[in-house]
C-alpha cells in the first residue's frame, strides 16, 4: 500500500506538470490570436494595412523576451548562475555525504556536469563576442 501512494503522488506530480505546460501553450497561443485579430478584420474589411502596423504586429517587438539576438553579456550572466549552482550541488554533496554515504559521488558528478555547462557557456560568450568583433556586418541584425 505505501508504494501505491509513492507512485500516485508522482504520477500526480507529473500530470500537474504536463497541464500545467499544455495550459502555457493554450494561453500563449490565444494572447497570440487575440493580438492578430484587428489585422484579420482589417484584411477582411478590404483595408489598406500601413507597414509599421503589421510589423508591430507580426515583428518581434511583441515577442515578451527581447529581440531574440543572444548578446554575449546574456551568456555571460547565465554562465555565473550556472557554474554557482554547479559549486553549490558539489557543497551540497559534502553535507549529504553525512547523512547518505552513498549519494556523495553521484551528486559530484551532478555538481561537475553543471559546472562543465556554465564552463561551455562563458566559451560560447567569448566565442560570439570575437565573432561579432570580427565580422560585424555578418550578424544578424538586432
Amino acid at each position: 500500500m505505501n508504494y501505491f501512494a509513492a507512485a500516485a503522488v508522482g504520477v500526480a506530480f507529473w500530470l500537474f506538470l504536463a497541464a500545467a505546460a499544455v495550459a502555457g501553450i493554450v494561453a500563449e497561443y490565444r494572447k497570440r490570436q487575440l493580438a492578430l485579430e484587428p489585422l484579420r478584420l482589417a484584411i477582411e474589411r478590404g483595408q489598406t494595412l500601413d507597414p509599421e502596423t503589421v510589423r508591430q504586429l507580426l515583428g518581434s517587438d511583441r515577442w515578451p523576451y527581447g529581440s531574440g539576438r543572444v548578446e554575449p553579456i546574456q551568456l555571460r550572466v547565465a554562465s555565473i548562475v550556472v557554474v554557482s549552482a554547479g559549486v553549490g550541488v558539489g557543497i551540497l554533496a559534502m553535507f549529504l555525504g553525512q547523512v547518505a554515504p552513498v549519494a556523495v559521488l553521484p551528486t559530484i558528478g551532478a555538481g561537475i556536469l553543471v559546472l562543465c555547462i556554465g564552463v561551455g557557456l562563458n566559451i560560447a560568450a567569448r566565442m560570439l563576442a570575437r565573432e561579432r568583433a570580427v565580422n560585424p556586418l555578418q550578424s544578424p541584425p538586432a
